[in-house]
């Protein structure tokens, strides 16, 4: 078993950051609920435990809390904002709610640099998210570092190797956060940081082995990464265990369905079927504008369509999918933690009772980079791995509003444009995605001399690492005019081009 790093989860959003950062400097991380048993805990033989943040405030009667017994343990803690909090006052410390809440960016000054913050300069930008703040140390403790309105923004006792942050080392605006981490790992808990994903590849394998056993697994096949990468990875856990189906729903990009079948038959030597059911989607879809609304009608669209093909299969017990940790955060709370629903998702969240199939999502605990590495250890091509992601949900996020076949050609077509230029360019592979959205509303424009009063196509372009933030991407004006000048004049049907400059947060990438 590697050498492994638990991180107890009190609902953070940026939990699985964490797990993602610890596996980054090539130590495993194992996510678990904060209220896991010690028992549960030993089973991992940690050699250091880290406490996430999370939305509430340990003040509140609710306030979820860890079995006191991890401070006996007799491994290094480390407590993340309200980690720190937490574990400030459960050792005896005293909390306090800040008069002035701290959010964004400030300046750590290191005071004492301890082992944190060994060979790192003594001002650092760093990220901070809490309303409450630790006021008076717990006893064995020391002060390493203060911002500008917390005392207390690193402390440290440097006997048990009881260590906290106040401020989010994990996240990308932390400045030498990275490094402070790694600091922790190698310099605290002594980790060597020779795990990698070969290693999660053989465990994963292992772990579906044990949990399908000889039952028979399905699977929805998009020829995404996520899918892709999910199908070879359990076929080649279980082999003709394994179904995969994919589904046309109506609102694929163009010339999907082909592209699907070339992959399968080429990379992933299981079964496949293929369901064409668009029109059945787009008849529960007309009229519909909300994008909740669309986003249900499509996932229950979705599951129907699965249990009427897995009917004609006979006994199958397991649905499997390529759910990611983006997806997931978005969606539902990690582990039953409390946690802002931001957007569903077709494929998160469970199974209605009346299906009698259990869920097997292997790649859920995965950020997007993860699984394409995860890929190039089961063979698929590069090809495959670096599209760029596309929603579940497909086209039908992508026109705002209400649906229809002429929006959805419209859509295709100018979104086939913009990706073929960006290939053409050399620009694809240097975003995280990029896609092109159908805007309700229409605009008059001079075409030939003649009046048109036609649709407008809306170009969204990302930078990203996790899909957790994002900025738009900086094209070249030249390429922006390329692209627009194709579109209206070979798209039969849009007359205007307009460009999103709006980062994540406080934007979405996708529009809905």
């Amino acid at each position: 078993m590697p050498q492994t790093i638990v991180v107890l989860d009190f609902g953070s959003q940026y939990t699985q950051v964490i797990a993602r950062r610890i596996r980054e400097a090539n130590v495993f991380s194992s996510v678990l609920p904060y209220n896991s048993k010690l028992s549960d805990i030993r089973k991992q033989n940690p050699v250091g435990i880290v406490l996430s943040g999370g939305p509430a405030s340990v003040f509140a009667k609710d306030s979820p809390k860890p079995n006191p017994g991890i401070f006996k343990l007799g491994v290094p803690i480390l407590g993340i904002c309200y980690g720190l909090q937490l574990m400030g006052k459960m050792l005896g410390g005293e909390v306090k709610s800040s008069d002035r809440r701290e959010y964004g960016r400030g300046t750590l000054t290191i005071e004492r640099k301890g082992t944190l913050f060994s060979g790192l300069p003594t001002k650092l930008s760093v990220w901070n998210s809490h309303g409450d703040s630790l006021a008076k140390l717990p006893k064995g403790f020391r002060a390493l570092a203060r911002t500008e309105n917390s005392s207390y923004a690193a402390i440290e006792d440097s006997k048990r190797k009881f260590f906290g942050l106040q401020f989010h080392p994990e996240v990308e605006h932390s400045e030498k956060g990275n490094e402070v981490i790694k600091n922790f790992l190698t310099k605290v808990c002594g980790c060597k940081g020779d795990w990698d994903m070969g290693d999660f590849l053989k465990a994963s394998i292992d772990q579906i082995r044990e949990i399908v056993g000889k039952e028979r697994v399905i699977l929805g096949l998009s020829g995404g990464v996520d899918s892709s990468v999910a199908a070879a990875l359990i076929d080649r856990a279980i082999g003709d265990q394994l179904t995969c189906i994919f589904v046309d729903n109506g609102l694929l990009r163009l010339h999907e369905r082909e592209q699907v079948k070339t992959l399968f038959k080429n990379h992933i030597p299981g079964k496949l079927r293929v369901a064409k059911a668009g029109s059945i989607f787009l008849r529960k879809l007309k009229g519909v504008k909300d994008p909740e609304k669309k986003r249900k009608i499509i996932g229950k669209t979705f599951i129907e369509v699965f249990d009427q093909e897995v009917s004609k299969l006979g006994k199958i017990d397991f649905l499997a999918q390529g759910t990611l940790y983006p997806d997931v955060i978005e969606s539902v709370p990690v582990g039953g933690n409390p946690a802002a629903l931001i957007k569903s998702h077709h494929n998160v969240g469970g199974l209605p009772k009346r299906m009698k199939l259990k869920l097997l999502e292997p790649l859920r605990e995965l950020f997007k980079d993860e699984v394409r590495n995860l890929g190039r250890e089961l063979g698929l091509p590069e090809s495959v791995l670096m599209r760029h992601p596309f929603p579940g949900p497909g086209l039908g996020v992508r026109v705002v509003g209400d649906l229809s076949q002429i929006k959805l050609k419209v859509l295709r077509e100018a979104d086939h444009i913009f990706i073929e230029e960006l290939f053409k360019h050399k620009l694809y592979h240097k975003l995280w995605q990029a896609f092109c959205v159908f805007l309700p509303v229409r605009s008059v424009g001079v075409m030939g001399d003649e009046r048109t009063y036609e649709n407008v196509i809306c170009l969204r372009a990302v930078t990203s690492s996790d899909a957790m933030t994002a900025d738009w991407a900086q094209l070249p004006d030249k390429f922006l005019r390329k692209v627009s000048n194709r579109i209206i004049n070979e798209v039969k049907g849009a007359n205007r081009v307009v460009y999103d400059i709006s980062s994540k947060p406080p934007s979405t990438i996708e529009w809905e």
